[in-house]
């Protein structure tokens, strides 16, 4: 039995930690923090003030600075957010940090064992100074990011997860491609469009759009075969989700993980991507979908992930991405660490 533990949960303060929170960091701190305190732990949620969570939630700042114009300098408000947690340390066997980079320099200045989660890919600068810190237990989101900290400590990687119960599964194919995120150049939205026109499927495309979306992807949207339909809540992502044949993700620049993957698969929709990044970690080749190196390889890819077992896609997705599992390797995580120390100290 795992013992019940002090626990401090350090999120980001752009938005507010909620069950709808749009962004990825934000969903999988509400699953995290709601899940320790179902499993009895003392959890206090250092967050925004509009966050909703089971846990104490303590917050600097009533809102985030994405909606909080006065907060411009969002760089210096993640610091003294931080601060604050570091601040009550005493308080907790362990500070578990989603802030990036900027509780780093208070990993030394407390006894408190601290975990920290980079969600993003750290440019070579972040890596050098975390090496200077082994004090810092990093966790990597997935090995291809682990491998970008090549020669740090040995470092755990904890996939992300999700509610599978939280997306509706659809088994029937549906009758367009759906690309889901940022339109900007490392999300590949214009790739999006070639494959759709080539494979001859209508593409709905769904996201905030800023200046290279007026450009570059506005001329291309014609409303028939190709539809933006903006910005979406979570009610509307999921319907989109499980209602397309295959959820298209040409990143053109890797990331760590890529959420919206999983998300699909929960839905039993399949994932068609560049192979670039953590994509063949998360994409089971030929089960959850395909991935390549070349957008005609994509094209000519097209029918056989639309025909996948969308069944089979949705318990792939439950069984390997549940959110239970990330919490219980976090949970061990944290029992390791304490009982490390105690060791040390004994």
């Amino acid at each position: 039995m795992v013992e019940r533990l002090r626990i401090a949960q350090l999120a980001p303060i752009a938005g507010p930690v909620r069950q709808d929170s749009q962004d990825s960091i934000e969903q999988l701190v509400w699953l995290l923090t709601e899940e320790l305190v179902r499993r009895g732990h003392a959890v206090t949620l250092f967050a925004s003030g509009d966050s909703e969570t089971s846990a104490t939630l303590h917050a600097v700042y009533p809102r985030g600075y994405e909606h909080d114009d006065s907060l411009w300098n969002y760089e210096f408000h993640e610091v003294m957010h931080a601060a604050a947690a570091f601040e009550r340390a005493h308080q907790f066997d362990v500070i578990h940090s989603h802030v990036y980079h900027y509780a780093l320099p208070f990993t030394r200045l407390v006894d408190t064992r601290v975990v920290h989660t980079y969600h993003t890919l750290p440019d070579p600068d972040v890596i050098r100074m975390y090496a200077r810190y082994p004090e810092a237990h990093i966790t990597a989101v997935s090995r291809f990011q682990c491998n970008l900290f090549c020669g740090l400590q040995r470092m755990p990687i904890i996939h992300h997860g999700v509610d599978a119960e939280a997306f509706p599964f659809n088994g029937e194919r549906g009758d367009y491609l759906l690309f889901l995120g940022r339109l900007i150049p490392d999300k590949g939205p214009v790739e999006a469009v070639h494959i759709a026109r080539a494979a001859g499927l209508k593409l709905v495309m769904a996201g905030p759009g800023d200046d290279y979306f007026r450009q570059h992807i506005a001329p291309l949207v014609d409303g028939g075969h190709i539809e933006y339909v903006g910005p979406v809540n979570a009610e509307q992502r999921n319907t989109l989700l499980a209602g397309a044949a295959a959820l298209i993700y040409p990143l053109s620049a890797p990331e760590p993980f890529g959420l919206v993957m999983v998300e699909a698969m929960a839905c039993g929709t399949p994932v068609l991507a560049y192979g670039r990044g953590a994509v063949p970690e998360i994409v089971d080749m030929g089960v959850t979908g395909y991935y390549a190196d070349d957008l005609n390889s994509l094209v000519s890819l097209v029918p056989e992930v639309c025909s996948l077992d969308r069944a089979r896609i949705r318990e792939e997705a439950v069984a390997r991405f549940g959110y239970r599992r990330m919490v219980t390797e976090y949970e061990t995580l944290y029992s390791s660490l304490l009982a490390n120390r105690r060791r040390r100290t004994a």
